[in-house]
């Protein structure tokens, strides 16, 4: 079975882009693709001009690390790291150096306005300060493309426009980002909606030109 079938799309470099779709219709592989989690089975996939099909598995894991931060619904923090500690981790596998990396740390959670929550546990928090925490350690290696595959599922509407906030400041900025939704409300942030019916991309004809993975 194809999950995601053949496409030709590109997504131009400081572009916001939502993607929307119901369970199943392939979204999830989608993000998976565009992230480098996965392997296409066929096709060409370009990252800022290099064709990633032909990286090795490290190289691979270094561009994801180093180019791409993720958000994701459920939060994914260590339970018993503090926020500042949960941020850091991201620079684990760069080899930054631990006085850097927490420096670092607090600089991206003041960026999303939790720097007085730095040693907070995870569990002492809102559902909007948990996921603030998330786009921190999104942030914290500086990437060029931030995926957030249903940022504001698990929040109430007023956080959710909170973090709905900081990704718009983020794009406002110069991030390229790549948003996976089922709420329309969401997908309205973005300039540009591209819809998947059984693992097939449509434009939204409402939202302009046609345009894939970060090319």
């Amino acid at each position: 079975m194809t999950a995601l079938r053949s496409c030709d799309l590109v997504l131009r470099r400081g572009e916001h882009m939502a993607v929307v779709g119901p369970s199943g219709s392939g979204k999830s592989t989608f993000l998976n693709v565009v992230g480098l989690l996965d392997r296409p089975t066929a096709g060409r996939y370009e990252f800022e001009g290099d064709d990633v099909g032909r990286l090795r598995e490290h190289e691979r894991t270094a561009l994801r690390g180093r180019r791409i931060g993720f958000v994701f619904q459920s939060f994914n923090l260590l339970p018993y790291r503090t926020a500042a500690e949960n941020v850091a981790v991201a620079q684990l596998y760069l080899g930054v150096p631990r006085a850097r990396r927490r420096a670092v740390a607090l600089e991206a959670l003041d960026r999303v306005g939790l720097a007085h929550r730095r040693e907070a546990m995870p569990w002492t928090m809102s559902g909007g300060e948990r996921q603030r925490v998330a786009i921190a350690r999104a942030l914290v290696n500086e990437p060029t493309l931030l995926l957030c595959d249903e940022p504001t599922g698990n929040l109430d509407s007023q956080t959710a426009e909170r973090v709905l906030s900081i990704i718009k400041r983020l794009h406002s900025d110069g991030l390229t980002v790549i948003t996976i939704t089922h709420d329309n409300s969401v997908a309205d942030r973005a300039q540009r909606v591209i819809a998947i019916r059984d693992g097939v991309l449509h434009s939204d004809a409402g939202r302009g030109a046609s345009s894939a993975p970060h090319g």
